[in-house]
């Protein structure tokens, strides 16, 4: 069965938390499709980077979706919070899929509830904003369905352990090894 992701893209949204997402995830075979959350689909990055996304929000359904993506950035992070269909994808996917979020987006996890008394990490200083959950000083978090990533700098683990969520440790090695990546302790 393929596996299909979905990315939402808000104005503001940080770059590389997106890209290597969706690189590493089609990497592995995984459909991930970028949905852009406003009205057309170029959407302009936090570092006027434009992308052109797969779709605008509401073009198609996301219940076939094995896993819903919240990339981080500012104002990305706040767009996506404030985006009602956004909020409603994402609350429908917790109750059995897997929902990812990196950077300021786990604020939005946290947001709508769904971080309460779960591990989760968080970019730097946010963590007021993390209402409920247990945070921790790590690179990225699996807490159940729910994955966390501090920030850019772990992107590439980021999509890692989404790789892994989706597929399975064997693929998730196949890929680290095909980009060439170490962590550096």
């Amino acid at each position: 069965m393929r596996k299909e992701a979905v990315i939402f893209l808000a104005e503001g949204f940080e770059e590389i938390e997106a890209l290597t997402v969706v690189d590493v995830l089609r990497r592995a075979g995984a459909c991930v499709r970028m949905v852009a959350a406003g009205n057309q689909k170029s959407v302009t990055g936090a570092h006027q980077i434009c992308v052109e996304a797969d779709e605008v929000f509401g073009e198609k359904h996301y219940e076939d979706a094995s896993a819903v993506i919240l990339p981080g950035g500012m104002p990305g992070t706040l767009h996506l919070k404030a985006h009602e269909g956004v909020r409603a994808v994402v609350q429908e996917a917790a109750k059995e899929k897997i929902v990812a979020a990196i950077c300021a987006a786990p604020t939005v996890l946290a947001d709508l509830g769904l971080l309460e008394g779960k591990e989760a990490v968080c970019y730097p200083g946010m963590e007021e904003e993390m209402h409920g959950a247990v945070c921790l000083n790590e690179r990225v978090v699996q807490s159940g369905n729910i994955i966390t990533g501090k920030g850019m700098g772990t992107a590439i683990d980021f999509a890692l352990k989404l790789t892994e969520a989706l597929f399975d440790k064997e693929k998730k090695e196949e890929i680290r090894k095909s980009i060439v990546y170490s962590v550096q302790e």
